[in-house]
């Protein structure tokens, strides 16, 4: 991974930050704390900071475990944190995810009422996050973890979330997941074509480092005369850290596969996968609709650099591939909301883009077969430097918000709140729509947190000066 050209301090930044593991580390586990003792819990989080993988490149083997940290706004309160610090960390950061509900459309069966245990709450503190290879690194990981835990006091596991990689890394709606990540300047380059900014003359280019990781130039650096930097939290926390998003999404599957299934009987002959990709806007197997209109592509490799090379304005600007409704184009919608004028870039998108993370958890429920009563769904978790202008502004301008689109009240499908009736148009000739449903995800716990750079986090166990 480059680093050299923008400066990245990789040593100091976290590893889940700007590369993924990949998909050698199938098990993952979500580890929240509660810190009841200011000195016992900085000394455990000062344990921790020599086991926290950075994102300095591998020069050998692949470890078999990883281990990285995240604190809420409540953490750092119980690590000791002087007010006057806490003070320059965002608003909504502060408030927390549970504190956002109704901005988030978190409400009815989504409210943080119904969340699991510890989350939502103020209890938990510290996010430890688990990858590993197998079962066995990972079990021998999490013995580690909760003894060392319990060794000294004044810590607490308030949570714990298992997540495993899916066969055939699809998603439990049955989707293959995780192609489509941004393309950071200095970091993820190889992302561009598709990942980066579509420029007007068909040209990409990969994003500032600052959407990212603070104490770099963002966008707006760019084009500000003075080259400011983005807002970020005081010394020594503002350099090398950014924002995270931990969010636990149960999915309905039961009451998807029926949903497609009927809706299907009265779409095209009853082409149940061809209404799947509409909702998704790509193939099960991944295969962009705007690449492959009428069919998945088997060659379809998301690895490829041009294959998430595709655009909506010229391609398919009236949805008749992808529809304009589509998951992914709600998600990402390129150069789909036009160009207006700045250096000939779609500016209504690129600042609303987040690095994905995440991992399904729970079993597979079998073709078939009705609901289950099982758990399962997805931990989704996301990176970036201002909450409300990307996470946030994803999920209430683009994924629950119609507007944007020219759609109305419609939401996002496959992902949407249930707040309001929504539907969904299947642009055609004639179009085809289907009908307002209940959601299929449930909002089951959530935390925002602030992942440190690693001198950052070795000063949170040191103590910050008052």
């Amino acid at each position: 991974m480059a680093g050299a050209a923008t400066g990245f301090e990789l040593t100091d930044i976290q590893g889940d930050i700007l590369r993924a593991y990949g998909n050698a580390y199938d098990r993952t586990s979500y580890l929240f704390t509660r810190i009841d003792d200011a000195a016992r819990g900085r000394a455990w989080l000062g344990g921790l900071a020599d086991q926290v993988t950075s994102a300095a490149p591998w020069t050998g083997p692949k470890p078999e475990t990883n281990l990285n940290v995240a604190l809420t706004y409540t953490g750092l309160a119980a690590l000791g944190v002087p007010a006057g610090v806490l003070e320059t960390f965002s608003d909504e950061f502060s408030q927390g995810m549970a504190g956002r509900a109704d901005v988030l459309g978190d409400t009815g069966q989504s409210s943080p009422a119904g969340w699991d245990g510890g989350l939502g709450t103020g209890a938990a503190h510290v996010l430890v996050t688990l990858n590993a290879q197998t079962t066995e690194q990972l079990e021998r990981e999490l013995d580690a973890f909760r003894a060392g835990v319990g060794a000294g006091g004044g810590v607490e596991i308030v949570n714990e979330q298992h997540a495993e990689l899916l066969p055939g890394m699809r998603e439990h709606f049955g989707s293959a997941d995780g192609f489509a990540q941004p393309a950071v300047e200095g970091a993820t380059d190889h992302k561009n074509a598709g990942g980066g900014i579509a420029l007007a003359d068909g040209r990409w280019r990969p994003l500032a480092p600052g959407e990212f990781i603070l104490g770099y130039p963002d966008e707006d650096t760019r084009v500000d005369p003075l080259k400011r930097l983005p807002s970020a939290p005081a010394d020594p926390l503002g350099r090398n850290g950014t924002y995270m998003i931990y969010r636990k999404m149960y999915q309905d599957v039961a009451l998807f596969r029926t949903t497609l299934r009927e809706a299907a009987g009265l779409y095209h002959g009853g082409d149940e996968e061809k209404l799947h990709a509409k909702v998704v806007g790509r193939w099960p197997n991944g295969t962009p609709l705007v690449k492959s209109p009428g069919h998945p592509d088997p060659a379809f490799d998301g690895a490829d650099p041009t294959a998430n090379d595709f655009r909506y304005l010229d391609a398919d600007v009236d949805g008749s591939s992808c529809p304009v409704g589509a998951h992914i184009r709600r998600a990402n919608p390129r150069d789909a909301l036009g160009w207006k004028t700045l250096a000939g870039s779609g500016y209504l998108s690129f600042r609303h883009r987040v690095i994905r993370r995440g991992m399904p958890y729970g079993p597979l429920l079998p073709e078939g077969l009705q609901d289950d009563g099982q758990d399962r769904g997805l931990v989704f978790t996301c990176f970036n430097a201002s909450i409300s202008r990307q996470f946030e502004g994803i999920l209430t301008q683009w994924m629950n918000d119609g507007n944007i689109f020219h759609l109305g009240h419609d939401k996002d499908f496959l992902l949407g709140d249930a707040a309001t009736t929504r539907k969904m148009t299947v642009q055609g000739d004639p179009p085809f729509f289907l009908s307002p449903q209940k959601s299929f995800v449930t909002t089951k716990g959530g935390e925002y947190l602030f992942a440190p750079g690693l001198k950052a986090l070795r000063a949170l166990a040191a103590g910050l000066p008052g």
